[in-house]
């Protein structure tokens, strides 16, 4: 089992603005991958985009023009 780390998580109104993050992210080498949503938080999508804390800058310049339903800090 992978310990358990502080990270931000993101979560999107659709399936598709989840896939677009992720295409964008992996285009530009923004670290991060897709998981499901935590049960502790609820989203439109089930899908939300997890990612380290000190790489939110990059995450933002990425996704530029994706509106995300909300930002967490958890620790997953």
């Amino acid at each position: 089992m992978r310990p358990k780390e502080l990270r931000y998580v993101i979560t999107f109104f659709t399936t598709a603005d989840a896939m677009a993050v992720e295409k964008r992210c992996k285009q530009q080498g923004v670290p991060g991958r897709l998981i499901p949503v935590p049960t502790r938080i609820t989203a439109s999508c089930g899908m939300a985009w997890s990612l380290p804390l000190d790489a939110k800058a990059e995450f933002d310049a990425a996704t530029q023009g994706i509106s995300p339903e909300g930002c967490y800090e958890l620790l997953i």
